[in-house]
């Protein structure tokens, strides 16, 4: 994900180690990505779902799409 995008919406899975946000591009477009991040390298989060490129109209369509992908998502945020 460009660092010029906006996260709009980020779930987290208990133990804050993945995660899947929600974010608007610089041209306005919506889109998704699933991150991870492994407490013990200091490299940070990184996509393990590689959806980034996706494009979606709205924040809403974005999240609705990311739900059927992300098994584990509609849990997470009930």
């Amino acid at each position: 994900m460009a660092h010029d995008n906006k996260v709009i919406h980020s779930i987290n899975l208990p133990g804050d180690n993945v995660c899947v946000d929600i974010f608007e591009r610089p041209d306005g477009s919506f889109g998704f990505d699933e991150f991870r991040r492994d407490p013990e390298d200091n490299r940070g989060w990184y996509s393990i779902g590689h959806y980034g490129t996706a494009v979606f109209d709205s924040a809403d369509t974005a999240l609705s799409a990311a739900k059927i992908k992300i098994s584990w998502l509609e849990e997470a945020m009930i």
